[in-house]
């Protein structure tokens, strides 16, 4: 694995651990809309994707960052992994912002959109030659993606996952991969199309229906 993905996963696991145990350093790092737009505290734009709700949601988040990992590194280098992974990072949570704007309450917290920028720049370049669980990584991200536009149109008490990021990270890591390698990614639409799916649908209920807003 290479340092800068090894820095990245060691950070999130370092950070997520002391967020489970520590509440005061949870809240004063999560993604809130109040915090941000009022308060100015840009940090959780980034703090945030370092803090997850528990080990579960965090093995997810970093196992599938392992997994489409290798495709980002063969052809955009470990500046590219950087690119992608804090541009669709700070995408994913303005994104958030920007849907929940006129709900200052709404908190999340999640490294999703980073992965999912991840996910979708990989897909565009190898969406066969990748494999999670004996899934093609096409259709792997497409599960991914389905799972994360019900939860966010399915809203539970419980749930302070950041689904609604992965819509802003997964158009970052799409159009990256399209500016820096266009053939590739043009040749492989057909699975981008089919992973884009679940966020089209996201998309026509936020922007069509209003359903979130």
């Amino acid at each position: 694995m290479n340092a800068v993905v090894l820095i990245i996963i060691a950070a999130t696991c370092v950070i997520s651990y002391m967020g489970f145990n520590n509440i005061a350093l949870f809240e004063k790092y999560k993604f809130n809309v109040n915090a941000i737009s009022n308060r100015k505290e840009y940090i959780r734009l980034v703090s945030s994707a370092f803090l997850h709700a528990d080990f579960m949601h965090l093995f997810f988040n970093m196992l599938s960052l392992y997994f489409f990992q290798g495709a980002i590194l063969s052809f955009f280098g470990p500046v590219g992994f950087l690119v992608i992974y804090f541009g669709s990072m700070i995408l994913g949570n303005l994104f958030s912002l920007l849907i929940y704007q006129k709900q200052p309450w709404y908190s999340a917290i999640g490294a999703s959109g980073a992965v999912s920028g991840i996910i979708f720049a990989a897909i565009a370049m190898a969406p066969n030659e990748i494999s999670v669980n004996f899934l093609p990584g096409w259709l792997f991200g497409t599960l991914y993606f389905g799972y994360s536009v019900y939860m966010m149109l399915n809203p539970k008490q419980w749930d302070n996952l950041g689904h609604s990021a992965h819509l802003g990270g997964a158009f970052f890591g799409l159009v990256y991969s399209i500016i820096m390698h266009p053939d590739i990614a043009l040749h492989n639409m057909y699975f981008l199309g089919i992973m884009s799916l679940p966020l089209i649908y996201l998309s026509y209920q936020i922007f069509v229906k209003k359903k979130i807003r």
